[in-house]
């Protein structure tokens, strides 16, 4: 469980990460969007590791291993934005966040469960049919 102020940071690193990426993006991604989906703070705020949405990219893990080479660059750049605002500027972890995939095969999963099988009716909800009452 984060604290509220390993939260507050998170937020700050997160908006201000998202403001480097926007403007100056295009030399660490091209024209691939990248949406930084979570930030998660370590106790001691030394570290941050930061969940990426990638699209329109040909390969993601080639663009996550680039942004991993330069997150010098991008720790230096956070450093002058945040610098009156934290003690230390943490160093950046980027992970891709694979939410939406998970996401989408629990669905093609739920659905194969409740798809009927061939030759069979589907069974009327028990909704549907009016209840005994007292």
């Amino acid at each position: 469980m984060e604290t509220k102020r390993q939260q507050k940071f998170a937020r700050v690193i997160q908006k201000e990460l998202s403001e480097i990426l926007q403007k100056e993006g295009w030399s660490f991604h091209g024209s691939s969007i990248v949406t930084i989906t979570m930030v998660r703070m370590s106790p001691d705020l030394s570290i941050a590791k930061v969940y990426l949405s990638i699209f329109n990219a040909e390969n993601n893990e080639l663009l996550l291993n680039e942004l991993r080479a330069k997150s010098r660059e991008i720790r230096y750049k956070l450093g002058e934005k945040i610098r009156n605002q934290v003690r230390v500027i943490p160093s950046i972890d980027f992970f891709i966040d694979d939410s939406m995939e998970y996401v989408s095969k629990m669905e093609k999963l739920f659905d194969a469960i409740n798809k009927p099988k061939e030759g069979e009716t589907p069974a009327e909800s028990s909704s549907g049919s009016p209840e005994k009452g007292n």
